[in-house]
């Protein structure tokens, strides 16, 4: 058998070949050497195919393709007898990426980094990608400000061909920001303007939030709200010159230094508006905030454009274009403005489009639009459409889009696109609270059942003061223009024993029929008449108050509630609010053909007020009274109480008002008021919020006068969690006027709502 060896170095592709040969038909083509690539593969890449004539030129041609794969490590060319064999040693695969000593990271999220660099299990290992590799690995640890970072990698020679990686990580210390210094600034301290940054030196929350690790983007973001902040304070002028970063020599302490040039303040001389106006230029004026004499405010100015763009987009001009152009004075420190005023054309709504609602059907959400399809656009339909359907509660996000509709210049579309969320629960379970200790619990419940938006609930609560049995139906769209009707059927019964409540037991069954009727957007009124009887069980050590009760009117009583209840909700989410006004006022009678007539009233007031981008802070107010009528007294179990983390924290739950032979016995008066700075936790911004509270509150009896001076305060701190098994509420409270007789409870919590 003659063989020629045509080539064996890549080197040979780009000289002249170390050995020629007389061409000649290739007869056949045969490839040796290949372990997991498929000869088709090696075919699929070769120039040369059977009945070609092979030359040095085309072998030169067919070793370079060959190479150009990345599959093979050596490639040779034979003749054997007119058959051109193509001999082949594979690159090897890489069989497995192992990391150790990596703490910081996740595995998967290391290996898709990786991935893109092209090292990846069952990849053909390449050692010039390893360094690159390395590289990328340090770029993940320089994200999070350990500089120190020693990477070793070991490369190891497995059977069949095969190759294991191993990367040994030191990750060291991350390195801390130890100083941020303003050069240039001298209208405010800078105190005030660090404050602006997110990026900070280390302090008591940096170790969750790691705003003490230094962040190319951190520090952009930052820079940024400088600027914000002068130009808000009438610095027009004002500029980031330079910055510098660096990082002390054991690679554990970061310097930041901002050299800025403040300039000079402005005053603003005067604003006009000019441009085709649609609306008439005085009420378009109104919507300017900036006026002359001002010290100059770009958030101000920027507010004001923005109000004259709504203002044309409620009237059908979504594409207005709004802007303001300056004419500065540098001698006298004034700042004129122009505001110019482009409404372009009316545009009208050519389709809604509904996605991401894999459940829900559409209705349930169309019927919450108050934008509709051919009408012209209107931008606060569209806001309010949102936050309707956002206070459904069966989405964890909701997505406007209005893009123009491609060719046209006076059609958009509305496109909404909803995320759901588990809207079902069924739970079985233990649990615990702070009044209750131990709860067994049960329930099934759908807010959105099969998708149609109605409400359909068993729930079961079994602790030692309080059981419930309760089946609930709502249908909020019982007619198209938006009535509601439900039902409730429950048995509930109360043993006061483990509570602050003076002693007494009580059995109640009942049911009963609703209504809601919209009154406009964001106002109801709901009516509804139940049967509720109730058997009593006094005892000897149970107050007189209880004994007299149960000895006038018996110890079973019939009666009939007919309920009266109005609300108003212009809270911007469902769950965690931001801004906002939300009222409630209710009054529950007792009417005649019962054994028993009476009536409550509440009252209840809360509007959440936005600070800034972090914090907001909601007030809350309650008011309730009740009392007898028809010579029939108020039942003591329908008595107000107060204290808990309901309404005054730090207090046991209904340990405050009247005291009879020192146990609680309630009032026919309840006032309760809360102040509360809410914030976020950074990445949990949907699930948990924290707070600061300041609550008052006390419960007055019959005849009592109401003195502010008899109500409890107490401060501390409160949390908030939408948590897998339901809503929780965690407070920690320090009562600050407590008296002898009050009981106090510091921690107390409460897993969803009570019935």
């Amino acid at each position: 058998m003659n063989k020629s060896l045509l080539s064996v170095l890549i080197a040979s592709v780009f000289a002249a070949p170390a050995l020629a040969f007389e061409p000649f038909a290739v007869k056949d083509i045969r490839v040796e050497g290949i372990q997991r690539t498929e000869a088709g593969t090696v075919f699929s890449y070769l120039p040369v195919k059977v009945g070609d004539t092979l030359n040095d030129e085309k072998a030169a041609q067919s070793i370079k393709a060959l190479f150009a794969t990345g599959f093979f490590k050596d490639v040779r060319i034979e003749v054997d007898q007119n058959v051109m064999v193509v001999v082949v040693q594979e690159r090897p695969a890489i069989a497995k990426l192992d990391f150790i000593g990596m703490k910081e990271f996740e595995k998967d999220v290391i290996v898709k980094a990786l991935k893109e660099t092209g090292i990846a299990e069952g990849r053909i290992f390449d050692r010039a990608l390893l360094e690159k590799a390395e590289q990328e690995l340090k770029r993940q640890y320089l994200t999070r400000g350990k500089y120190g970072v020693n990477i070793t990698t070991t490369v190891t020679p497995l059977e069949r061909n095969r190759v294991g990686i191993n990367f040994n990580v030191e990750e060291g210390v991350a390195a801390r920001i130890k100083q941020i210094n303003l050069v240039g600034t001298k209208a405010f301290n800078d105190k005030e303007l660090l404050s602006q940054f997110e990026l900070t030196t280390p302090g008591w929350l940096t170790w969750y939030t790691k705003n003490d690790q230094y962040s190319r983007q951190k520090l952009s973001a930052d820079l940024e709200k400088l600027k914000s902040f002068y130009m808000n304070q009438g610095y027009l002028e004002f500029s980031v010159e330079s910055t510098q970063v660096s990082i002390s020599p054991d690679k554990q302490d970061v310097y930041i230094t901002i050299n800025v040039s403040e300039g000079d303040r402005y005053q603003v001389s005067s604003v006009k508006l000019a441009g085709d106006f649609t609306i008439s230029e005085d009420e378009l004026r109104k919507l300017v905030l900036v006026k002359p004499g001002d010290v100059f405010s770009r958030e101000r100015l920027n507010e004001s454009t923005k109000a004259i763009g709504d203002r044309l987009g409620k009237e059908g001009y979504a594409f207005a274009n709004v802007n303001a152009a300056p004419e500065i004075d540098k001698e006298k420190r004034k700042v004129a403005f122009t505001i110019f005023v482009d409404p372009g054309k009316r545009v009208y709504v050519r389709r809604i489009n509904v996605s991401g609602n894999t459940k829900t059907r559409d209705e349930v959400i169309r019927r919450e639009i108050r934008q509709m399809e051919g009408g012209w656009y209107d931008a606060d339909r569209v806001t309010v459409s949102k936050q309707r359907i956002d206070r459904l509660g069966f989405f964890t996000d909701v997505i406007v889009e209005t893009p123009a509709v491609p060719g046209t210049a006076d059609q958009l579309d509305v496109n909404l696109k909803v995320t759901e969320k588990p809207t079902g629960n069924l739970m079985l379970g233990l649990g615990t609270s702070s009044t209750d200790k131990v709860i067994l619990s049960g329930s099934i419940a759908q807010n959105n059942f099969l998708g149609s938006g109605n409400n359909v609930s068993i729930q079961v609560n079994s602790a030692k003061s309080y059981r419930t049995y309760v089946f609930s139906y709502t249908n909020p769209y019982f007619t198209p223009d938006g009535v509601s009707q439900g039902f409730d059927v429950y048995h509930r019964t109360v043993n006061t024993s483990s509570t602050a409540i003076a002693y007494y037991s009580s059995a109640s069954t009942g049911g009963g029929i609703r209504f809601g009727f919209p009154i406009g957007e964001k106002q109801s009124l709901g009516l509804g008449l139940g049967v509720d009887f109730t058997e009593i069980t006094v005892y000897p050590d149970s107050p007189k108050y209880y004994q007299d009760f149960v000895s006038d009117f018996g110890d079973s009583n019939l009666s009939v509630p007919l309920s009266l209840n109005w609300a108003s909700d212009g809270k911007d989410s469902f769950f965690f609010p931001t801004k906002g006004t939300f009222q409630k006022a209710g009054i529950e009678v007792a009417v005649p053909g019962g054994d028993l007539t009476y009536y409550r009233a509440n009252y209840q007031l809360q509007h959440f007020i936005p600070l800034n981008t972090k914090f907001t802070l909601m007030l809350n107010g309650e008011l309730g009274y009740a009392d007898g009528y028809g010579g029939k007294g108020l039942p003591f179990y329908k008595n107000f109480y107060a204290g808990g983390v309901s309404s005054v924290r730090g207090y046991k739950a209904s340990s405050l008002g009247p005291i009879t032979e020192d146990f609680r016995i309630g009032g026919n008066r309840r006032v309760v008021g809360n102040a509360e700075l809410l914030w976020s936790i950074p990445g949990m911004e949907k699930s948990l919020r924290m707070g600061w509270f300041f609550d008052a509150g006390q419960v007055y009896g019959k005849g009592q006068n109401i003195a502010l001076g008899d109500l409890r305060y107490s401060t501390g701190l409160s949390a908030a969690w939408i948590s897998p098994i339901g809503p929780l509420k965690f407070s920690f409270g320090l009562p600050l006027n407590k008296q002898d007789n009050d009981k106090s409870e510091s921690f107390q919590f409460q897993l969803g709502t009570t019935f």
